[in-house]
């Protein structure tokens, strides 16, 4: 293999237009909308949402957030697949122009780097607890280091080492996770329909409080997972294979993650508790830390097992995580006429991440989650209005040129994302109120009020 092949598998498109003998189909890319979403992270939160609202609230719940994260998961992954293009370079021609698509290349990085050290800071835990270490520099420096390599050398040879290790590791935490269920409810004394009918755990709130917080936890996610799909929507060869595509990722966080995620913190909790309490700890810190300290929880619950399936769900996730924020930074920099190449982004989307640990900034990215989730969802919902209304769904989708800035997508995002966090009192459902908005502002500016005006003619991206 040549070096100048070698150079073309790390690029990866990065900044060009996928051809479409290198197209793919659904089921090879689903791997990694599946694998990305499968993590420890989403199993809290399918135990948190049933704690809130009760299995079968949180079930219809999840039901309907994985209808409309795939619907939009689908719209937006499928501009990517007809411009051939990643979500942020894909901004430039559909919602914000060249240098607007700054912003969504540092919302979207900032959020799925964000994960990546959430993540990375979880599996640090984790191996920490089930080895008995010490938390010091030391332990810090080997673990992180060895984690950090991992991802960049498994993210770095391009979409296809990727699927397969998406593919490779998805399988095999799916057999781990039914075990851990199956012997889990076996130990529990409960029969699985009692543990799949048990009602609210966490005390106060109504029924519709209850909806309203299954919802938003749950569809928090959506507007970053929509622009997942179009990173891997570029190499769809259909439209049908983006819409299985971003229904299996959804259907994969919002229904077998939050059953399984549901399942396992419910049967483990009183277990992992009384842990904590015999270590010292009160019974309220003990029922929190039980709660939120997932890795703990799944090591405590299945010894080995616990740790392989930790370590399995972890490190998928964290090759699509460098693998996506490589991609959001190729786009950002480049906008700015700086072209390092991708192999290069891939390093610094790790380095990123281990400075946003060492800068004790992942409680900023937690509190800040909502308010990400909201943007994400705004520019995705633009990228499809600027295609599907103003662009009436072109299929001429090549001759369409990046301005400088398409200061009416601009405008909605600002706009949107600010009022859906201050309108929760009105509508409790941020998601919701970003989307309606969106939908109906772009347009109007776009096509009345801030019209397209004179393009770059595609000199910001590479040909």
């Amino acid at each position: 293999m040549g070096s100048q092949n070698i150079r073309t598998i790390i690029e990866d498109h990065a900044l060009q237009r996928v051809p479409m003998d290198e197209r793919k189909s659904w089921l090879n890319l689903s791997w990694n909308t599946m694998g990305i979403t499968s993590t420890l992270v989403e199993l809290l939160v399918g135990g948190i949402v049933s704690f809130t609202a009760g299995i079968f609230m949180g079930l219809v719940a999840a039901i309907i957030v994985t209808i409309v994260g795939s619907v939009l998961g689908w719209l937006t992954g499928h501009v990517s697949f007809k411009q051939g293009l990643s979500s942020t370079v894909a901004a430039r021609y559909h919602g914000l122009g060249t240098l607007g698509s700054l912003i969504a290349s540092g919302i979207y990085g900032f959020m799925i780097i964000g994960f990546l050290a959430l993540e990375n800071a979880l599996l640090y835990e984790g191996i920490l607890f089930y080895f008995k270490l010490p938390n010091n520099l030391t332990n810090a420096v080997i673990i992180y280091g060895l984690l950090s390599l991992a991802w960049i050398l498994l993210a770095t040879f391009g979409i296809k080492l990727v699927t397969r290790v998406s593919s490779i590791t998805l399988v095999l935490f799916l057999i781990v996770l039914a075990y851990m269920v199956f012997n889990s409810a076996a130990h529990s004394g409960m029969s699985m329909g009692q543990i799949l009918s048990h009602g609210a755990v966490f005390p106060g709130g109504t029924s519709s409080s209850h909806f309203v917080t299954a919802i938003n936890l749950l569809i928090g996610s959506a507007g970053a997972l929509a622009l997942v799909d179009a990173d891997y929507g570029r190499y769809a060869r259909s439209s049908r294979d983006v819409f299985l595509m971003a229904l299996l990722g959804n259907i994969m966080m919002d229904i077998i993650i939050f059953l399984t995620g549901s399942i396992l913190i419910f049967v483990g909790f009183d277990t992992v508790k009384q842990y904590y309490i015999q270590g010292g700890m009160s019974p309220d810190a003990a029922a929190n830390a039980a709660l939120n300290n997932v890795g703990a929880t799944f090591i405590i619950l299945g010894g080995f097992a616990g740790t392989l399936l930790m370590l399995l769900a972890q490190a998928k996730a964290q090759v699509l995580n460098t693998y996506s924020g490589s991609l959001a930074l190729a786009n950002f920099f480049d906008a700015l006429k700086w072209r390092p190449g991708r192999l290069f982004m891939v390093v610094l989307a790790n380095v990123i991440g281990m400075l946003m640990i060492i800068g004790n900034i992942l409680g900023l990215i937690n509190s800040w989650l909502t308010v990400l989730g909201v943007m994400t969802t705004c520019l995705a919902v633009i990228m499809v209005a600027d295609y599907f209304i103003v662009q009436k769904g072109s299929d001429d989708l090549h001759a369409v040129e990046a301005e400088t800035m398409n200061w009416a997508g601009v405008i909605t995002l600002i706009l949107g994302s600010v009022a859906a966090m201050l309108l929760q009192n009105i509508m409790p459902i941020p998601f919701l109120t970003s989307t309606v908005l969106s939908l109906i502002l772009y347009p109007l500016l776009r096509i009345y009020v801030l019209k397209p005006g004179r393009a770059q003619g595609g000199r910001g991206l590479q040909q």
